[in-house]
């Protein structure tokens, strides 16, 4: 692996900027950051983290979320139910979602999707759940963002049966799923991103399922303030920490850290259209 400066950067000319990343999957509003997102910002783009996406994963809370992206420049923002909590509050209308995407910075809906690891008791809501966030994005155009946690089956069968109800878009938050799965959401044209997991030295065989992958298909996120990179493992994340999982993800690609950043830049860009045309 690549040598990383103390600041755990991804080296750079210091005569030049660095060069611009998104960190597609952020959670701004989270009691770690309480009064700091000034501060998380202005280091994420010290780092070349120009632009992230702050998620809102309960329906009460997107006022809350939307004041943030409404408050900093490069901060887009999308909201659902997270599929843990979907037992534990009145699950979406569809049409609430879709009148959300009214806001100039709401870009994606969700995180929505299956979680059985711990919730596995509320699976018949969960999946109700994911359906209506799928009907909410076929009807807005805007991306769907899936969390997917111990239920590859269910996931697989659930996005495929309503793609071809009709078709929307779709990136696989934080995947760390099996190979199985991840060709199944390739082959409806969806997208996999790319988290600190993907960085950690256990995680080769994650780092080859995102190799395998279609170039133009790969995304990188924090899902901050989770799942920190090394060196950072185990303490808080942040956006700006993007750069090193970056970093990790162009030498799985065998590409330098530009390349890869210009790359999934783009990548971002294509999905999530309504965050490039505001940029």
């Amino acid at each position: 692996m690549t040598d990383l400066p103390a600041a755990g950067l991804p080296p750079a000319n210091p005569d030049a900027a660095r060069p611009e990343i998104v960190d597609s999957h952020c959670h701004l509003d989270f009691p770690d950051f309480d009064g700091q997102q000034g501060e998380i910002v202005a280091r994420a783009r010290a780092a070349g983290v120009t632009r992230m996406v702050t998620i809102c994963t309960r329906m009460d809370k997107e006022p809350v979320v939307r004041a943030i992206a409404e408050a900093h420049d490069g901060v887009f923002y999308a909201a659902g139910i997270h599929p843990m909590r979907a037992h534990e509050e009145p699950l979406v209308e569809v049409e609430t979602l879709v009148a959300l995407a009214a806001h100039p910075k709401f870009v994606g809906i969700g995180e929505t999707g299956l979680d059985y690891h711990y919730t596995a008791e509320s699976k018949a809501v969960q999946q109700e759940s994911l359906r209506r966030h799928i009907e909410a994005c076929r009807r807005t155009g805007l991306p769907l963002i899936i969390h997917s946690r111990d239920a590859d089956d269910d996931m697989a069968r659930i996005l495929t049966e309503e793609h071809r109800a009709g078709a929307y878009s779709c990136v696989m938050h934080c995947f760390s799923s099996s190979p199985e799965l991840a060709e199944k959401v390739l082959d409806l044209g969806f997208y996999l991103s790319m988290s600190g997991i993907a960085a950690f030295p256990r995680s080769s065989d994650l780092r080859a399922i995102f190799a395998a992958a279609p170039r133009d298909r790969i995304l990188v996120e924090t899902d901050s303030p989770y799942l920190a990179p090394p060196p950072h493992r185990g303490k808080r994340n942040e956006p700006a920490y993007t750069a090193l999982t970056a970093n990790v993800g162009a030498e799985a690609f065998g590409m330098d850290y530009a390349e890869f950043a210009r790359l999934t830049s783009a990548n971002f860009d294509r999905l999530f259209a309504k965050a490039a045309k505001a940029a």
